[in-house]
């Protein structure tokens, strides 16, 4: 589905990716481990479009989307979700599922003056899907909730919902564990595997908790000082020499810094 090739991005001397190449497979959910410092969150923001990679090409479906701008991807089917969870926080969580299909009439100033019921309509459907995908996601109780009040792991689901509120096709989440306790990332885990069996999401999954890693992904894929290492299962990246080193004999063995 997605086939990135020889991925380079500088920031001045600094290389962070580093001629980088990866295939990631339609209905997969991919893991993208490695350490602080690797890479992984560059490699990211070029497959989605935050920024422009220095040379390399990155492919979705046969076709080249190599620096195409996020609004552009997201019409596509490519999300990606953030480490800090971006909520609009004076809105309510319902309203903040509401507001993400493209292209809703009252949008247009005409359309609030003279197509009021198409946008009464609209908004309706959309109160009920939203209503659908707090459910799925068991944060109903949620809807009313100022989306800046809820915690950390029910921003990260909130997160996880706004891409049930459209036609997505793969998501990248970028440490989607982080801050989030135990209960709730088995949540967050369980939506995941969810989304992937019943509805074909492919993700690929940043996260240093090698728990959730093992859980849900297969292929791993293993980076260091901005390249591909290593992919494979979680045991064979686990056993590979070049990724020990990398994580100086003892990352892969600490859950906490893998």
């Amino acid at each position: 589905m997605i086939v990135v090739d020889d991925i380079h991005k500088h920031f001045g001397g600094f290389h962070a990716v580093d001629g980088a190449s990866l295939e990631i497979e339609a209905g997969s959910i991919t893991g993208l481990i490695g350490p602080n410092g690797a890479g992984k969150t560059t490699l990211f923001n070029v497959i989605a479009g935050v920024l422009e990679p220095t040379s390399g090409r990155v492919s979705m479906n046969g076709e080249d989307i190599t620096g195409l701008p996020p609004h552009e991807l997201f019409h596509k089917g490519l999300l990606r979700t953030f480490q800090i969870a971006h909520e609009f926080s004076s809105m309510t969580c319902r309203e903040n599922l509401m507001m993400v299909p493209g292209g809703q009439s009252g949008e247009k100033l005409w359309n609030t003056w003279f197509g009021r019921k198409r946008i009464a309509d609209e908004e309706r459907a959309l109160r009920a899907k939203a209503d659908e995908v707090l459910e799925f996601l068991t944060i109903e109780h949620l809807a009313e909730q100022k989306a800046g009040q809820v915690s950390g792991g029910q921003k990260k689901l909130l997160e996880l919902g706004r891409t049930m509120m459209v036609d997505a096709k793969i998501v990248f989440l970028d440490e989607v564990g982080a801050g989030v306790n135990r209960t709730l990332l088995y949540t967050i885990a369980d939506a995941i595997l969810r989304l992937n069996k019943e509805r074909g999401y492919t993700f690929v999954v940043i996260e240093h908790d090698m728990d959730f890693i093992e859980r849900l992904c297969n292929p791993v894929i293993c980076m260091a000082q901005g390249k591909v290492l290593a992919e494979g299962t979680l045991a064979e990246i686990k056993a590979n020499e070049q990724v020990i080193e990398a994580y100086l004999g003892t990352g892969l063995k600490n859950k906490a810094t893998a």
